[in-house]
């Protein structure tokens, strides 16, 4: 897990933060650079309706704020995420349950994807099922050494496949979106699936260290690449379980 003062943050991120993410995710900054928590240790980060909405509401906050230069996404205790909160799919017969959810869906995808600053997945453990899609979906992913990949989801829904491919290729992306196979942090290095791998107590110094290269540019010109990074990664379709 990444301490990153809370003092810092801009009054208007700090007030939609105390207001509505008290429970799911925590919110913390410093010197240009947003931390988002996923806080669900005891759910191994499941990433449910609510906390999935608090993500993106942070996420479209921290972007337009002139402060943030870039955003780190990681998760409490030892897994980064899990994936989708199945206990939410079993009232899919319930019609405005299944629009919130999958609008829901859209709406986290989209906002990681499109997010107008840099996007770096601290990833502190496994990262599975739409676990794995969040750390796709971000520009950096940084990972201790306990990290690992997975779509075991195959076996009953879709995987976020476009940016996946766009990653490591047709061939290995295919591979695991089709078996579901796991993938360790070292393979995935190889795979270039990662930027780094360390030590779990090294993660937090070795994520600074990518901000810090960052951060050397002004945010302007961040935010003018950053558009041209989703806009070269094609147009993407309204459903983001399409990509």
């Amino acid at each position: 897990m990444i301490q990153i003062r809370r003092d810092w943050l801009p009054a208007v991120a700090r007030a939609v933060i105390e207001e509505s993410m008290p429970d799911h995710i925590r919110v913390t900054g410093s010197a240009g650079v947003a931390t988002v928590t996923l806080a669900r240790p005891e759910k191994k980060n499941a990433l449910s309706i609510a906390l999935r909405d608090e993500v993106s509401d942070a996420i479209g906050t921290l972007g337009r704020d002139e402060n943030v230069k870039a955003v780190v996404i990681t998760g409490e205790g030892n897994v980064f995420s899990a994936g989708f909160d199945l206990k939410e799919f079993r009232d899919l017969g319930d019609p405005e349950h299944a629009r919130r959810l999958w609008a829901s869906s859209d709406r986290f995808h989209h906002t990681i994807l499109a997010c107008p600053v840099p996007t770096i997945a601290a990833i502190n453990g496994p990262a599975l099922a739409g676990g794995f899609d969040l750390a796709v979906l971000c520009d950096l992913r940084i990972a201790a050494s306990t990290a690992s990949f997975a779509h075991p989801e195959i076996a009953f829904g879709d995987v976020v496949y476009g940016p996946l491919r766009e990653l490591v290729g047709g061939a290995v992306a295919r591979e695991l979106a089709l078996t579901g196979r796991a993938v360790g942090a070292s393979e995935a290095l190889a795979l270039r699936l990662l930027s780094a791998v360390v030590p779990p107590d090294e993660l937090a110094a070795e994520v600074e260290r990518w901000t810090a290269q960052i951060l050397q540019a002004p945010r302007e010109l961040l935010v003018r690449t950053k558009q041209k990074i989703v806009r070269c990664s094609g147009a993407h379709p309204a459903a983001t379980l399409d990509l």
